[in-house]
């Protein structure tokens, strides 16, 4: 994934009505991001589990639109040195279409553009589908999480994008450590 090329295409394609924008999830969102979330997983959020979350000074929710349909939403954590995902999801009708690919685009920039270290987040041992999605997106499973899910006691991946050169020059260098030694 070139980062800066997928940046470009965005903003080079504003007016086209067939293009994917990414913005802050709003409460009036909420019910086609849980038409996205019941079409998509077995064990859902529900909606105040939405509102819990986003209510928190520290997590975010992004929307994915094509015109003025939603088509896919994510909710992350800011921590100090990373971005952590806590559900994503794409409608599974606009899934392979690159909605997904925007938002990851969308997390890399302000994983970025935040001087943050690396994207974390936790997959379903058996969606098989979004370890490939994800692997194809350049993340790596780092470990495994036993009976992470309370749910159903399955076990996670926890999966990992850290930057590489490229993407940090895309967005003007890595983040160096300041440190002021006085004599």
């Amino acid at each position: 994934m070139n980062v800066g090329r997928l940046l470009r295409r965005e903003r080079g394609a504003a007016n086209d009505p067939s293009a994917v924008q990414i913005r802050w999830m709003i409460r009036r969102d909420l019910p086609d991001v849980m038409a996205i979330e019941t079409a998509s997983f077995e064990y859902t959020w529900t909606e105040d589990d939405f509102l819990r979350c986003l209510r928190q000074r520290n997590c975010i929710g992004m929307v994915a639109e094509r015109g003025t349909e939603i088509v896919g939403f994510m909710v992350y954590e800011l921590h100090r040195t990373r971005l952590h995902v806590l559900n994503f999801a794409v409608h599974p009708v606009s899934r392979r279409t690159g909605v997904g690919r925007h938002l990851v685009g969308k997390l890399v920039y302000k994983l970025c553009s935040h001087r943050r270290h690396k994207i974390t987040l936790a997959v379903r041992e058996g969606n098989t589908p979004a370890h490939l999605f994800f692997r194809a997106q350049r993340f790596a499973a780092a470990k495994v999480l036993r009976n992470y899910y309370a749910d159903s006691g399955e076990d996670a991946y926890q999966m990992e994008f850290r930057p590489t050169e490229r993407d940090w020059a895309a967005f003007g260098g890595p983040p160096t450590n300041r440190l002021a030694v006085y004599g």
